[in-house]
């Protein structure tokens, strides 16, 4: 469609810096600030004319999506950009909302922006709440942390053969007896931090499940979860950080777009790769690099796995397979060049992003034969 007007957004909490560029004319026009508030945002499109001829744009960030949803609602365009993609010249030193919200106005009309995917309101859901139980993990990282320390400033360590925070270190914490009283409410007060931090990650994953159940990508989640490494959590991660899986043309375009594609500083003759982009979506990145980790075991399907494929095609099964054989010869070649570790499993949860593009395809492909019989 052929739009007249484009329209730069700045927003933050209270407010919403405006610019526009007209499609004949030369430079962006402010036109001021407004309250970020749905009225202020309505009058503003009725103040610039038709809808249809609209085309807004804003930088992703805390405010959200509600703005988006909006103007798509009221027969707008709209474009959620991403920021640190947005083209900024080098020697630009004066930096202000204004000024900002023209030079989206401008790139969005010369078409030098790049959008980020926008979830829906379900897909935005998933998303909070495995965000949610991610900060929860972090959360019980550090208790942990402030546990373990508290017990080596005072020289205690479990004894031989006892692992970390399995049930028998349970029981050595809680047989620990101090003579100072206030030293054993600091000891019960961190074990009880633990405990609750846990309990949240529990109850996190209680109700991650229960959505899942009735998730409009459920078979999408079902399905990944056939691959070795990739449980509940981390197909439904995948499907709520990703979206649509197969609106990637190919899995090349989804290994970018997680960031794990090498760097490259090439001119001329000269060719030199570096460490992956990390340009991407880091919980994409977080997840599917620990699930790379399971590949360097002996290709099997054991009795967690087998339960997780019931149920599912032996097509999506032959791809589970095929990864499992290939990812694990790739980590032994790798680790057999001299490559560390951390970089071998980084190059497997490349290769492992393909076989998760494979399965939402053929997820796809079943979903159509279904239809047509």
């Amino acid at each position: 469609m052929k739009y007249t007007t484009f329209v730069g957004l700045d927003v933050h909490k209270d407010s919403i810096a405006v610019a526009v560029a007209g499609r004949d004319e030369k430079d962006a026009e402010g036109l001021g600030v407004i309250p970020n508030t749905p009225q202020a945002i309505a009058k503003l499109v009725r103040k610039l004319g038709e809808p249809g001829g609209l085309r807004f744009c804003y930088e992703a960030g805390p405010c959200g999506y509600g703005i988006y949803r909006q103007l798509i609602a009221m027969g707008c365009s709209c474009m959620v950009v991403a920021p640190s993609l947005v083209p900024r010249k080098p020697g630009e030193r004066v930096k202000t909302d204004r000024r900002d919200a023209k030079k989206l106005a401008r790139l969005l009309r010369s078409g030098d922006l790049t959008p980020v995917w926008v979830p829906d309101e379900r897909q935005e859901t998933l998303r909070d709440l495995l965000r949610a139980r991610e900060d929860a993990c972090q959360d019980l990282l550090r208790k942990r942390h402030q546990l373990s320390k508290f017990l080596l400033r005072l020289k205690l360590r479990a004894p031989e053969g006892i692992r970390a925070w399995t049930d028998k270190h349970r029981r050595w914490l809680e047989g620990i007896r101090f003579e100072q009283a206030a030293q054993q409410v600091v000891l019960a007060e961190y074990i009880h931090a633990v405990d609750e931090a846990r309990s949240r990650i529990e109850r996190f994953e209680q109700e991650i499940a229960a959505y899942v159940e009735a998730f409009a990508d459920q078979r999408v989640i079902k399905a990944l979860q056939a691959l070795r490494g990739v449980d509940l959590i981390t197909a439904a991660t995948l499907v709520a950080e990703l979206g649509d899986i197969t609106r990637f043309e190919n899995a090349k375009q989804l290994m970018s777009y997680a960031g794990v594609m090498p760097s490259e500083y090439s001119s001329g003759a000269k060719e030199r790769r570096g460490s992956i982009t990390k340009s991407g979506n880091a919980h994409v990145r977080r997840v599917i690099v620990q699930s790379a980790w399971n590949y360097r075991h002996t290709p099997k399907v054991g009795v967690v796995l087998k339960k997780r494929q019931e149920g599912l095609s032996q097509e999506i099964k032959a791809i589970s397979w095929k990864a499992q054989m290939r990812l694990n010869r790739k980590y032994r070649k790798m680790l057999g060049r001299g490559k560390t570790k951390q970089v071998v499993v980084v190059a497997v949860a490349r290769e492992l992003l393909g076989f998760v593009w494979a399965i939402a395809h053929e997820v796809v492909i079943e979903s159509v034969k279904r239809e047509v019989a």
